[in-house]
């Protein structure tokens, strides 16, 4: 899906709505509220794009597992993963947001993390071995990031069967 797409499916979705201003969870690395590079998993022309000029309204762009970890705050110092995809990441301290990109840290073997737990690590390990992976992958972040809380989203989230100490979806 390109901008130019993403924008006319949600104005065909909408069309009955109100509303004054967009938000947009976007999926891949944010600065000053536009898109750094292009999505991986996505079609073209992100970066630059004039999302403003193209909805007639005031945007909001955000990191996609930002604004999913924004939603799942209750406090303190909360991780948010999401297993889509790839792998989405957030840090909340005492209520301030850092987008991450952990995704792309090495791991194991000269994978990185989102080798081992994004979409492309299921359909290569298995279901099996991908949950072992996910509960290794958050328990070495839950222990380094010495969080209180951590949260696991996505569209995968839904395919593990239990989760580590700590967690929950």
């Amino acid at each position: 899906m390109t901008a130019n797409e993403m924008v006319r499916k949600v104005r065909q979705g909408t069309t009955a709505w109100r509303y004054s201003v967009v938000s947009i969870g976007y999926p891949g690395p944010v600065l000053h509220g536009k898109p750094v590079s292009e999505p991986i998993n996505l079609g073209g022309g992100w970066v630059g794009f004039d999302f403003a000029k193209a909805f007639g309204y005031p945007v909001r762009l955000i990191n996609d597992a930002a604004m999913q970890a924004l939603g799942s705050y209750k406090g303190g110092r909360m991780l948010f993963l999401g297993l889509g995809t790839g792998l989405g990441s957030a840090l909340i301290v005492d209520g301030v947001l850092e987008p991450m990109e952990l995704a792309h840290l090495p791991y194991k073997k000269g994978d990185t993390y989102e080798d081992r737990v994004g979409e492309a690590a299921l359909k290569r390990f298995g279901k099996r071995k991908w949950r072992r992976q996910v509960a290794d992958v958050v328990t070495r972040l839950q222990a380094a990031l010495e969080v209180d809380d951590v949260v696991v989203g996505g569209g995968n989230a839904k395919l593990l069967q239990a989760l580590p100490k700590g967690v929950r979806e």
